[in-house]
């Protein structure tokens, strides 16, 4: 037997404000799972780019031509390459100042490093808190709908003389949509969140584990000069 009709039925037949959450959860839903497919995308670039920075960075040769090969690429900087980029162009331009010891130029290029990786893991983290909002407001918003519906429908049973089953069963139906329809908005923004969290913590601990490799690279460096 197909429920696909019946259950159209129900929605199509339920009041105003249950049709009004359900539309809200429907357009919750879609919102959610455009923004799943978008992050999704966007952390898996982030983690090839890392990949292959990485493999760049640590094959060998100058630092210098490796920030300038970097700094010819057209391209928007992204990770790891934004954050070298932002301390070596800090270390240059220390460097060129005068009565700069090397703890310094350390703690200068330090600051500008980790200013570059918050903003780096401020723009993986857009959309996340809307994701934590859909995923603990979804199901308390079709809860309403459902507690409106069952109220309406036993407040209409009460100018009923002979309440029956049939009569109960599909006002209190349309109202349980809600709910159903409010746990399919939250689940896969729930579970979403937490797996998108766990990478964009997965991906803040690599690139401070390069700061750290890349400064005491320059410091041992500015040690052998």
């Amino acid at each position: 037997m197909s429920t696909d009709p019946s259950v159209v039925h129900l929605i199509l037949g339920a009041s105003l404000p249950v049709q009004l959450v359900l539309l809200i959860l429907v357009l919750a839903s879609v919102s959610s799972w455009a923004l799943i497919f978008h992050k999704s995308a966007v952390l898996r670039r982030a983690r090839a780019r890392a990949n292959r920075f990485e493999e760049g960075f640590w094959s060998g040769g100058s630092l210098n031509d490796f920030y300038d090969r970097i700094s010819r690429d057209a391209r928007p900087r992204e990770g790891q390459e934004a954050i070298f980029e932002a301390g070596f162009r800090e270390f240059k331009r220390l460097r060129q100042v005068e009565a700069r010891s090397p703890a310094e130029l350390i703690e200068g290029v330090e600051r500008a490093m980790r200013v570059a990786l918050n903003r780096q893991i401020s723009a993986y983290e857009e959309g996340l808190p809307m994701l934590a909002t859909i995923g603990s407001v979804s199901p308390y918003v079709g809860l309403f709908g459902t507690v409106w519906g069952i109220m309406s429908a036993f407040m209409n049973l009460g100018n009923t003389q002979n309440a029956t089953l049939a009569t109960v069963a599909p006002p209190i139906a349309e109202a349980l949509i809600a709910t159903a329809m409010g746990l399919f908005a939250a689940i896969p923004a729930v579970i979403a969140y937490n797996r998108y969290s766990q990478q964009v913590d997965d991906l803040y601990a690599r690139y401070d584990r390069f700061t750290d490799e890349f400064l005491g690279l320059l410091q041992r460096q500015i040690g052998g000069q």
